[in-house]
């Protein structure tokens, strides 16, 4: 397995420094689809190994490669109002591929579909609690069954359902990982709540929009981005496209026994960084040279630590661990530099939240989810943290977190120029909220920190290890930060539930 492990760690690193060295010589620059390029010439280079499944490998690369000919095809570049999307416009393909190709899971959908109809009570009371701040801040489309999440509702209504196990899997995967459409449950309800209509009327055009993004998902997916006012390129040519690239792909996965859970979620999560992670929005962001200095630094502590521990992994799952856990380290101890740290940060942002709702009832069903990321990265590196801090009590040296047996290398943060020159971007002789203020920047965008390009390559090693089981969503305990520190909701979590 060593030949898999060293192949898993450099395919991920390779993915993270494409986007991160692009950005970097980017930054501040008008955006074009082809500076995605580093990221797709390095998706070229994944390879089955071993006992992997060459055709989950296929589902990742040809998605990748699909992807960004039909941007070259159909634009120059993307506004960064529309960039979020360009991940979502893939998974409602591959449910009407799926549905097209297996009458039996075409059966299923049907038989969710009336689930959903039957659910009026479900669902109303979960977008009522949504709109009115009940859990706290949430992710409304988490890759974990967390409360508020579209997932965590879908999982209680096919838990009412009569149909293969696998069928459900797949069905609540279309909504995790695999993103099927935009849309995440209660934007709707909150919608016409806010302009007049009553509660009832609210969630019988709620429960109608959750069945339409099943029943017709590439139809609506296009009409919820005229809905926003998309205008970067024409979504259906895309859609259309995309089938006709991925359509011999996604069969061979079926024909080669990959769960249906796993078709519908490889091909999304591997696309974002063309447009989306590489894209406008970052380059405009990472003109503050603090900002592109914490990204260069936490992937510079990924790096090093999973090279360190390379001959030593004994599981693909270790990888993933280190490499997620050690970015969360690396961040929580930038956040600590400036005397901040995840029990503060959290504390503040939760009631931000809450007097978020207050202010603007009208907001967006998603408006706080890569919040709650930051939030839950840092908490978890506070923990090793911590930890590591009690352990090394007064002893000098460089602190040494552990994940799962493993070191975390956070020197490269120590030598990083900019980090560790806050002066250099602020009143010099004040220089003691600058980094944190770049965190803040980020709290709403850490997707170069958790990292998602690393994430979705491991991921896509691991499925084509297990090509047979459905990885996502996540079937277990998130341990919430605002759960964990601040609210009380570990009750309407649906992870040991899960189908």
């Amino acid at each position: 397995m060593s030949e898999i492990y060293e192949k898993m760690v450099q395919e991920a690193m390779m993915a993270q420094k494409a986007d991160v060295e692009t950005i970097k010589s980017k930054r501040g620059s008008k955006f074009h689809i082809k500076d995605t390029k580093a990221y797709y010439e390095v998706v070229q280079k994944m390879k089955a190994v071993g006992e992997q499944s060459k055709s989950v490998i296929n589902l990742h690369v040809d998605s990748v490669t699909a992807h960004y000919n039909i941007l070259n095809s159909l634009t120059d570049t993307i506004r960064p109002e529309d960039d979020p999307f360009v991940e979502h416009y893939q998974t409602p393909v591959i449910l009407e591929i799926l549905k097209d190709e297996d009458s039996e899971f075409e059966k299923s959908l049907a038989k969710f579909l009336d689930a959903i109809e039957k659910s009026e009570a479900l669902i109303g009371r979960e977008v009522v609690r949504r709109y009115g701040g009940f859990y706290g801040p949430t992710c409304v489309v988490d890759f974990a069954l967390i409360p508020g999440s579209t997932s965590n509702v879908v999982n209680q209504i096919l838990q009412t359902t009569d149909m293969p196990e696998a069928h459900k899997q797949a069905i609540l995967s279309a909504k995790s990982w695999g993103m099927n459409t935009s849309y995440g449950i209660g934007e709707v309800f909150g919608s016409e709540v806010e302009k007049g209509s009553t509660i009832s009327q609210a969630v019988e055009k709620e429960i109608k929009m959750v069945k339409y993004i099943y029943e017709e998902p590439v139809d609506a997916q296009a009409k919820l981005m005229d809905s926003l006012g998309h205008t970067s390129f024409d979504v259906r040519a895309y859609m259309s496209q995309y089938r006709q690239k991925m359509e011999k792909t996604i069969k061979n996965a079926v024909d080669d026994d990959v769960h249906y859970a796993n078709i519908l979620t490889v091909p999304a999560y591997c696309v974002g960084d063309i447009s989306h992670h590489i894209a406008q929005s970052t380059f405009n962001m990472c003109k503050d040279d603090m900002t592109m200095g914490i990204i260069e630094a936490t992937t510079d502590v990924m790096d090093q630590t999973l090279n360190n521990a390379l001959p030593n992994f004994k599981s693909e799952y270790e990888i993933l661990s280190l490499a997620t856990g050690s970015s969360a380290c690396a961040v929580e101890y930038i956040l600590e530099l400036d005397g901040f740290n995840a029990p503060m940060v959290v504390d503040l942002l939760t009631k931000r939240f809450h007097n978020f709702v207050q202010l603007k009832p009208d907001r967006g069903a998603a408006a706080e989810l890569h919040n709650c990321d930051f939030m839950d990265m840092i908490f978890r590196g506070w923990n090793h943290l911590d930890k590591a801090r009690r352990m090394q009590n007064g002893s000098p040296g460089q602190l040494k977190p552990m994940i799962a047996g493993f070191n975390v290398d956070l020197s490269p943060i120590e030598k990083n120029e900019v980090v560790m020159n806050p002066q250099r971007y602020t009143y010099p002789a004040c220089a003691i909220t600058v980094r944190y203020s770049s965190l803040m920047r980020l709290a709403d965008y850490p997707c170069l920190l958790t990292s998602e390009p690393v994430t979705a390559t491991l991921m896509t090693n691991i499925i084509a290890l297990h090509k047979e089981s459905a990885a996502s969503p996540a079937r277990t305990c998130k341990n919430c930060a605002a759960a964990s520190l601040v609210d009380f909701r570990h009750a309407h979590c649906q992870w040991k539930e899960a189908v």
